[in-house]
């Protein structure tokens, strides 16, 4: 059934692979990897409050799982919550400094609450690190364009 839920997830069949994952959830519920995963599903779905209840769940288990913390700083910062998302993103990064997409993303929290500057900072660390990293490549092109404007 695992196979099953993860092959519909890769193929973006979210409401199929969250059923999936539900049913194994009943048989395996203490599996970090499945409630993970299933997080994922539901964060595909756009249903954040049950995306962040198994983050959160998983984060009991395990509190410094690093998927649970970076998918719970990313659906916060789906939902607006940009100063929580950057503390998620902190203990990430207090565990792995030099993790180049954590420090993209939370270069983009900070660009969110208006500090280009900073986030500009964050994009050229992550970009230092990993000068493949397209998310902090875009970013930072975009935020010295919004700085040019200004």
């Amino acid at each position: 059934m695992l196979e099953i839920a993860s092959q519909l997830s890769e193929d973006e069949k979210y409401v199929q692979a969250a059923k999936y994952y539900k049913n194994i959830l009943q048989i395996e519920h203490d599996n970090i990897g499945i409630i993970n995963d299933y997080g994922v599903t539901l964060q595909n779905l756009g249903r954040y409050n049950h995306a962040l209840a198994m983050y959160d769940r998983v984060l009991n288990l395990e509190p410094k799982n690093m998927n649970a913390l970076i998918n719970k700083g990313s659906v916060l910062h789906t939902l607006g919550k940009y100063f929580e998302a950057i503390s998620y993103y902190d203990i990430v990064l207090n565990i792995d400094k030099n993790n180049p997409i954590v420090l993209a993303y939370k270069g983009l929290c900070i660009g969110e609450t208006g500090n280009i500057s900073l986030a500009i900072k964050y994009f050229k660390k992550a970009l230092s690190i990993d000068n493949q990293c397209e998310l902090a490549e875009i970013s930072f092109k975009t935020a010295k364009c919004i700085i040019k404007s200004q």
